[in-house]
């Protein structure tokens, strides 16, 4: 879990952020402390030979319906892909939001992240009948 923002950490969200969305800008050090500061947010980090390789953002909120929790913004470098990072992250994000006492755990994927939606299923999570709103003002 990340609990202290670092100039290595930083340059790793610089280096993976590109991969996960072409148009999201990386977020800087005040940013990525904002992330981690917030109550809702747990940021696992993995690493590889020392190097963070992957990242994600597991939040969780009470509804009245109970606590949500919803795994974002998952990545792994594309040189430590397929080495089990991703299994690794998603695997302690199910037990953190299992332990908080969330009884579902939510994601979302593009289509086109086949291995990632390949593995999503291999944990356990199914495709839901749902559709996805999103709201973005007009400038």
């Amino acid at each position: 879990m990340l609990d202290k923002v670092t100039g290595e950490v930083v340059q790793a969200f610089a280096r993976l952020i590109p991969q996960l969305s072409r148009s999201a800008s990386p977020p800087g050090q005040a940013e990525i402390e904002a992330i981690v500061n917030s109550s809702a947010n747990t940021v696992l980090l993995a690493r590889s030979a020392g190097e963070i390789t992957g990242t994600m953002t597991l939040v969780m909120f009470p509804l009245p319906t109970g606590l949500r929790a919803w795994i974002e913004d998952v990545v792994v470098d594309k040189s430590a892909r397929g080495q089990g990072t991703g299994e690794a992250m998603m695997r302690e994000a199910i037990r953190l939001a299992q332990e908080a006492g969330a009884k579902t755990v939510d994601l979302t994927s593009r289509p086109a992240r086949e291995a990632a939606g390949r593995l999503y299923e291999r944990l356990g999570f199914a495709i839901r009948e749902s559709r996805v709103y999103r709201y973005q003002p007009q400038d």
